[in-house]
């Protein structure tokens, strides 16, 4: 989409306040013109240069400031060579006391309108006007510092309205976050009460197949056709179940996180492939795998495929020309879990605990494991995990 002239004036202000400049010298240019010519100063060519040089300091008033006001204040013995300045050089002090009054603290704004206009009240009363049209010192002094008084207003009413818009508007930035906050805890704390309702259900169904198959293994012999007809029910049940448990995830999925997928999740099979991945990506690993592999449930297995994943995505990452290391470790009680590199390690000073690391320890946690991050003696990065492994027993009576 096309800007138009003003959005492309407004992100060039240079340009712009160059063409108020200009703006400036046609205005006086016109008076000049409109004014007999027994009452020209100066021939045109001359009034021009005059005029260009006055307007020259408005071309920079935003820009640079400081160097304008002292280019205004430059011009000021024109009047007391010539016996008379230019019109835009009044024009000129007036735009500047107000661009700096508009744009900067009170402070600043005050001390460059009083060094703009008290040099322009010494000069009018040094030297006054000597034009066939002039008036007394006085009357020019006291008109000079009411137009210093009024661009000054001027520009820090302007500057007080700016500063009033800019607090309106972080004011309702903050509200509408707020607001926004509000609405998405509402909403938490609805699907947390969704949540606890969806789960008493899961529960007691949970609770009803127990107890059905209880029933339908002791009539099982005596009784075949019950026993059928309860592990059809036990069937429906836990088709229930599952409907219930899935609603129950998605009232606990976020909006940040994506829908389910039907893919199924991966576990230690998958490491194999994950280590032939990073080696790919240009860091080598090898994977060690010590004592009996043992059934393991899907929730420790996926566990244990995110531990490796995200200890090898930090080595790639964060260990620059290393090697690592992937040691599972199937003991009588528990798998351990060891992932290191020799790489940099941790850079100075970094003592935050990312997203990675915390959701390591939250896998780990929930089955009664224990994780211990840090670096290396001899250089790397270590993340060792310890999850107890529940054996497959007979089932009581």
């Amino acid at each position: 989409m096309t800007e138009g002239p003003t959005a492309v004036l407004r992100r060039h202000p240079l340009a712009a306040d160059a063409l108020f400049a200009a703006g400036l010298v046609a205005l006086d240019l016109l008076f000049t013109l409109l004014t007999p010519r027994e009452f020209w100063p100066w021939r045109l060519p001359a009034a021009l240069g005059w005029s260009v040089l006055c307007a020259a300091p408005v071309a920079v008033r935003r820009v640079a400031p400081w160097p304008a006001v002292a280019a205004a204040v430059a011009t000021l013995p024109l009047p007391a060579l010539t016996g008379t300045g230019p019109a835009v050089q009044g024009l000129a002090f007036a735009v500047l006391t107000y661009t700096v009054a508009a744009r900067r603290p009170a402070r600043t704004a005050a001390l460059a309108a009083l060094l703009l206009w008290v040099p322009v009240a010494v000069a009018t009363a040094v030297a006054p006007p000597t034009t066939p049209l002039a008036v007394g010192p006085t009357l020019v002094v006291l008109n000079n510092l009411l137009v210093g008084l009024l661009s000054y207003a001027m520009g820090r009413v302007v500057h007080a309205r700016r500063a009033t818009t800019r607090a309106l508007r972080e004011r309702a930035r903050v509200a509408e976050e707020r607001q926004r906050a509000l609405a998405e805890q509402a909403v938490a704390d609805e699907r947390r009460r969704i949540a606890r309702e969806l789960h008493d259900v899961v529960a007691h169904h949970v609770s009803v197949m127990g107890v059905l198959a209880t029933g339908a293994r002791r009539v099982l012999r005596r009784d075949p056709d019950a026993a059928d007809e309860v592990i059809g029910t036990i069937e429906e049940t836990g088709r229930a179940t599952l409907r219930e448990l899935r609603r129950l995830l998605d009232v606990l999925r976020t909006d940040a996180e994506p829908a389910a997928d039907l893919a199924p999740q991966p576990g230690l099979a998958g490491i194999d492939a994950l280590a032939e991945q990073v080696r790919d990506a240009g860091l080598p690993v090898t994977l060690r795998v010590e004592g009996t592999p043992v059934p393991l449930d899907e929730g420790v297995a996926l566990a244990v495929y995110r531990i490796v994943q995200e200890a090898l995505t930090n080595a790639l990452k964060h260990a620059g020309a290393a090697t690592a290391d992937v040691r599972l470790g199937y003991g009588a009680d528990a798998l351990e879990v060891e992932v290191t590199d020799t790489g940099r390690g941790p850079g100075p000073g970094v003592d935050r605990i990312g997203h990675g690391l915390v959701g390591m320890r939250e896998r780990v946690g929930l089955y009664g494991g224990v994780l211990r991050t840090g670096a290396r003696a001899g250089g790397g990065f270590r993340v060792y995990a310890r999850i107890p492994v529940e054996q497959p027993g007979p089932v009581a009576a």
